[in-house]
């Protein structure tokens, strides 16, 4: 692994493809390990918060308090924006931000929370004194990150093999750790975090309508996001590569006994008071 870095090249890029997969999160399915903790009046920030849905579901959670959502992409903000307007919500507020250096006075939020972030930065271990920091005294850190290499599936399948092993080599090459659910305690003791839970969930596709939107959207991934274009231009693969990786992600997708599961780790932290 390389040494980290303070800044990381976002390994999806923004694609519709990307999106496609993004704006389907929700608090639900993408932070059920936190829901338990949240009460009325608390005010959050979504580190990484893109399109804005899993950003305007904790905003309806907190009806008394409020959300910020920051992401390092100005344009997708204007998405998360249009989230939020066409749910009504008023209690909800967007901001440009990099993770590795809050523009947040100490113990603002009550909650800092980030899904799919810790993977795509340089340091994560500064990004997680930035959220501490940020944090009251008695207030959480929130942190849910997938873990490819754990990524399991069936029927086997040496095209999917090797659609793994380019996505781990190009997401490294771009200064980030795939494997990251894994590492988010390690990290966390590290940040100087010291009161940590940690949990496991998992997004799992199996029906033909879940197979056939969970295979799609990466094989469009493979052949037409920023992840291509990166991984042509760094030297991973070549154009027939990543056709050879879109069709092996179709033909998994079109069979009746397919079955994919993605792990995820969890922390959430809670800061000394």
């Amino acid at each position: 692994m390389p040494e980290p870095r303070e800044t990381a090249v976002y390994t999806h890029g923004h694609h519709e493809s990307v999106l496609r997969s993004h704006a389907w999160r929700t608090a639900a399915n993408s932070a059920a390990y936190l829901l338990p903790s949240l009460t009325p009046h608390m005010k959050i920030l979504d580190v990484g918060c893109g399109p804005g849905t899993i950003t305007a579901d904790l905003a309806e959670l907190v009806p008394d308090g409020q959300v910020t959502g920051v992401d390092r992409a100005p344009e997708i903000l204007e998405q998360a924006r249009a989230t939020a307007a066409g749910r009504g919500l008023a209690n909800i507020d967007f901001a440009v931000a990099d993770v590795h250096a809050l523009d947040y006075p100490d113990d603002t939020f009550c909650v800092v929370h980030a899904h799919q972030v810790l993977q795509h930065v340089g340091d994560p271990v500064r990004a997680l004194r930035e959220m501490r920091r940020v944090v009251r005294p008695g207030g959480l850190v929130a942190v849910r990150d997938a873990d490819y290499a754990a990524m399991t599936w069936y029927p086997a399948s040496e095209g999917l093999d090797t659609w793994l092993d380019l996505y781990r080599r190009v997401a490294r090459a771009n200064g980030g750790e795939p494997d990251a659910g894994r590492r988010l305690k390690a990290w966390a003791l590290r940040a100087g975090l010291r009161d940590v839970t940690a949990s496991s969930g998992t997004w799992t596709f199996a029906t033909p309508q879940e197979r056939a939107w969970w295979s799609g959207l990466w094989a469009d991934r493979t052949l037409a996001s920023a992840y291509a274009d990166r991984a042509v231009e760094g030297g991973h693969t070549d154009e027939a590569g990543l056709r050879a990786a879109a069709e092996a992600w179709r033909e998994w997708g079109a069979r009746e006994d397919g079955w994919f599961s993605v792990l995820h780790g969890e922390i959430i932290c809670r800061k000394e008071a």
